[in-house]
């Protein structure tokens, strides 16, 4: 997903003289050509990340489209402060583009695992989260931020992906199988280990690329269909991240929500991203004991 945000921002670059690009080092050798054609609208700000957020603001102020890219835990974590007054507070809009996922990044230990990343979003208001699953729709989803005005936009890119892309369209879930015993929502990384998991189940599996805003409509429309108010959501973060956005697009109704995602014990031990989501339950075979067990299938 990197990649193909570094060639279809350099890309948007040269055409779209709107555009700026704020750094912080990370990934910065993949924009010399860029930095090069237009040094007037890619920055490298050095190891600040307040500063990479702070900078995207101001640019914003001066009427450009800043997109601001660091890892996870340095471009929504650490910077916090900035994200919530030199963007919210300001009243301007960027597109953040985060690389590391919850724990890409496994062997660099705690200070570059974000879990917490999308639920910390959630404290702000008008934000939109794109999640993607793929490196095809990262590219869908990285053009229409950039193109879509002064919006505030959290693009969350990962090394773990998906065998296939999703024909997304932003801001909607997609309906990829039909079922009675119960509803599953898979987000961006996690459809593979989802449908894997709920291979010869009677479930309904729901794909979301976009998670904020929380398409409630789409989750209520699957529900009414399978017949059962039964949901497990599975996110590449922090479990329970999006329990409450589905409690609340539930709400007339009596329901049961199981939330599975990565839990927030620590794991104090490097190993790959890959061992990470086994630990954390999120292979197919820990979600295919979990999920039968809560839907009784």
């Amino acid at each position: 997903m990197r990649e193909r945000f570094a060639a279809v921002t350099t890309e948007l670059l040269d055409s779209d003289p709107r555009l700026a690009l704020v750094l912080a080092v990370i990934s910065a050798e993949r924009f010399t050509p860029a930095a090069r054609a237009h040094p007037d609208r890619v920055i490298d700000v050095g190891i600040r990340e307040q500063l990479l957020v702070g900078a995207a603001g101001g640019l914003a102020l001066t009427g450009l489209r800043p997109i601001a890219h660091t890892f996870a835990s340095f471009l929504v974590e650490r910077p916090f402060e900035q994200v919530k007054l030199d963007l919210g507070h300001q009243g301007v809009g960027a597109v953040l583009v985060s690389a590391g996922a919850s724990y890409d990044v496994a062997a660099g230990g705690r200070t570059h695992q974000a879990p917490g990343d999308v639920a910390l979003l959630d404290t702000l208001d008008g934000w939109t989260v794109h999640v993607p699953g793929h490196p095809d729709e990262a590219e869908t989803l990285l053009r229409h931020a950039a193109a879509d005005g002064d919006s505030r936009v959290y693009l969350r890119l990962s090394e773990h992906a998906n065998s296939a892309p999703q024909p997304v369209v932003p801001g909607r879930f997609r309906v990829l199988r039909e079922g009675r015993a119960g509803v599953v929502l898979a987000v961006g990384p996690m459809l593979d280990a989802v449908l894997a998991a709920t291979s010869g189940r009677d479930v309904t599996v729901l794909y979301a690329a976009s998670v904020r805003p929380f398409d409630a409509a789409s989750l209520r429309a699957a529900t009414a269909r399978a017949g059962t108010t039964d949901l497990v959501i599975v996110e590449p973060y922090l479990t329970g991240t999006s329990s409450a956005h589905a409690a609340e697009a539930l709400a007339d109704v009596p329901h049961r929500v199981l939330a599975l995602g990565t839990r927030r014990a620590e794991l104090r031990r490097y190993g790959t991203w890959q061992e990470h989501v086994a630990a954390h339950g999120l292979d197919a075979v820990g979600l295919r004991a979990r999920i039968n067990a809560f839907l009784g299938v």
